[in-house]
């Protein structure tokens, strides 16, 4: 088969990525808030749904013996997009809630093995040069996902709830997004690299042997304390702020919201806010690669975590233009996409690289999830408690430790990998 260049699959694997995450873990929110579910409900359990991607690291290292890493990206895209389109059927059901976040559940398994693939395929398939250069590309499709999923079709279920009600329009939506999931397996299946084969594997004593190495030569990475306080610390105030950002959108104005609707929300969210994510991403993407990861991640950090401020700025003023609220959330996506890098290529860089790079990255953002799922779970309790104005004043308190991390983690010293062997076509399949 011939070999495609990253431009062909990078994009649209990492939109592949991105889309299940960005339907649980803000699509949902939207879904459940039309669908009458409470705000500190909604907050825990589509944070706790989300447990797959920190859990990922216990059977990561089983994808490393089996197969290569495109079968189980093939593989797991078909699956999430049949999981929708169940999904979608649930909502009709007297007990949706139940049963719906239990799909999500599944859904969220499928998509954390999807991720794991994926990543494995990045890593192996590109140089480090590659990496750095492509990394802007991989974050700007992995949010152009948010553009489809908080922005467009959030919009149209919106439009559908005047139409034909809340539970139809929330079917439709759920079921085109398992549809763009069965196309992207149709066309990965043809275009992308293998991501290189997996050792065989004879027995069960040989399977956990491998995978007590890989959890072994994981926690022998020198720096690896720091490493990990690094990637569960950047994200800290995004975990604070990311649940609530959109039900404070939603919250009648005589509660402190901004009483939008969910038309208004995907106007918002589905226009420049993305496009300036993704210049943010790929402008990052060069700049750190003209620079270099050590001297550009606290500049990076800056720009993940001062834009926040914009939302502490919007519960104070309460503003009734949609082009203030929009432009307010336009800076905070180009600072987020800038800023993401910085984590993304630490943990490729700094933590990856070894014998097992995909089991180790898998570590590695199962770390990240964990760090940003616990104070996640708990936002809309501590929303309650203050409030939107004081809970998002508490957000700007939480971007410190992210500093300080940023400031004094150290790096250690990587070798460049040579670049991996064209995958014959037995094993390109």
């Amino acid at each position: 088969m011939k070999k495609r260049g990253p431009a062909f699959w990078v994009p649209t694997l990492y939109f592949a990525e991105g889309l299940p995450f960005v339907t649980i873990n803000v699509v949902s929110v939207l879904m459940y808030k039309s669908l009458g579910i409470s705000d500190a409900d909604i907050a825990f359990y589509t944070t706790l749904v989300i447990l797959p991607w920190t859990l990922k690291p216990l059977w990561g290292p089983l994808l490393e013996m089996f197969k290569t890493k495109k079968y189980f990206v093939i593989a797991t895209q078909f699956m999430g997009g049949i999981g929708f389109g169940l999904l979608a059927l649930t909502l009709k059901l007297p007990s949706f809630f139940q049963y719906s976040i239990a799909l999500l559940a599944i859904i969220a398994f499928n998509g954390a093995t999807h991720d794991i693939a994926a990543d494995g395929v990045y890593i192996n398939a590109l140089t480090g040069k590659e990496q750095a250069e492509y990394v802007g590309w991989q974050g700007a499709f992995y949010n152009v996902a948010k553009v489809l999923s908080q922005g467009a079709f959030v919009y149209l279920a919106g439009q559908l709830e005047g139409s034909i009600g809340v539970v139809h329009a929330w079917m439709i939506v759920m079921a085109l997004f398992g549809g763009i999931l069965i196309v992207l397996s149709i066309y990965h299946a043809r275009v992308l690299p293998s991501g290189g084969a997996a050792g065989e594997v004879k027995t069960a004593k040989e399977a956990f042997g491998t995978f007590w190495d890989v959890v072994k030569t994981f926690f022998e990475k020198k720096y690896v304390g720091w490493g990990i306080a690094f990637i569960i610390l950047y994200r800290f105030a995004e975990g604070q702020a990311m649940k609530i950002v959109p039900l404070f959108f939603r919250a009648d104005r005589a509660v402190g919201g901004l009483g939008l609707s969910t038309s208004q929300i995907g106007i918002i969210y589905g226009i420049f806010p993305p496009v300036a994510f993704i210049i943010g991403s790929i402008l990052a993407g060069y700049f750190t690669a003209k620079l270099g990861l050590r001297k550009s991640l606290i500049i990076l950090c800056a720009f993940f975590n001062i834009p926040f401020a914009v939302y502490a700025f919007l519960a104070f003023t309460t503003p009734t233009s949609l082009v203030t609220i929009g432009t307010a959330v336009v800076f905070e996506y180009f600072g987020y996409g800038f800023g993401f890098v910085g984590l993304t290529l630490y943990m490729m860089q700094q933590i990856a690289p070894g014998k097992y790079k995909m089991a180790h990255y898998a570590f590695a953002t199962g770390v990240m999830n964990l760090g940003l799922m616990i104070p996640s779970a708990m936002s809309g309790f501590i929303s309650d408690f203050l409030g939107y104005k004081h809970f998002f004043l508490w957000v700007m308190i939480a971007t410190i430790p992210s500093f300080l991390v940023t400031w004094l983690v150290p790096f250690r010293e990587v070798e460049e990998d040579a670049p991996p062997a064209p995958a014959s076509p037995a094993q390109d399949k």
